[in-house]
Order: C-alpha cells, then structure tokens, then sequence
C-alpha cells in the first residue's frame, strides 16, 4: 500500500526505548528499534483493503508491566527497507485506522532521504 509519510505526536520515541520494547523487538522482529517510529497515512484502497493488509500479524510486544498495552506487529518493508507495523491496541491508538506507526531498524527518513509529505510503498513481508 503506498502512504503518505506524516509528523506524529513524538510518544514513539519514548515507547522504542523501552527496555522490554527493545528486546522484544530484538527477539521477535530481529532488530533494535530506532528510537522514534514513521508515521504514514495510507492512500488509495478502500477500508476493507486496509483492514486486510493489517489484519494478519507476525508477532505480538507483551508488557511486563500492565499499565502497558500489548501491540500487534506486522513485517513489512518501507521502500524495501525491513520494518514492522506497530498496532496498539484500539483503545489507546491515538491515530485513526489510516494512519500507521513503523517500526524500523534505522530512521527510515534519513535512510530514505524522505520527509513530511513524500510517499512510500508499504509492503508485507
């Protein structure tokens, strides 16, 4: 799905620091997080598109801690650069469903050369 790239509210660099966030990703994923996430806003589709593409999940982050939420995540590539959707649960999403965070091993931007605005391909892995 291709997305338009967005500024979000700055909360995921706090989260990808987490140490259980860290590690998890570490084991689940294969990767470190970079500390932030890629806010895209996906374009094109109808919903029902939408909710296919994030309904399958590779792998799920469980707080060792329960004021957290456990998040869904999904293996994806952003401009073939290996990355994973990051899915809270619907409750505490501060997003609307269009709107997706990305977690990669790198900031995706600088790797990319991308900004605010430029578009991506959002591919499952």
């Amino acid at each position: 799905m291709d997305g338009v790239i967005q500024s979000g509210a700055g909360k995921g660099a706090w989260f990808t620091r987490l140490d259980w966030v860290v590690e998890q990703c570490r084991r689940r994923l294969g990767f470190e997080p970079f500390p932030g996430t890629l806010n895209v806003r996906l374009v094109g589709g109808d919903s029902k598109h939408v909710d296919a593409f994030l309904a399958r999940w590779d792998a799920e982050i469980v707080p060792n801690d329960p004021s957290f939420c456990s998040a869904r995540v999904k293996r994806v590539t952003v401009n073939g650069i290996a990355a994973a959707v990051v899915l809270p649960a619907e409750d505490v999403r501060i997003h609307e469903k269009r709107v997706i965070e990305i977690l990669a091993p790198c900031s995706l931007k600088e790797a990319l050369g991308l900004s605010d605005g430029d578009v991506v391909t959002v591919t499952a892995a």
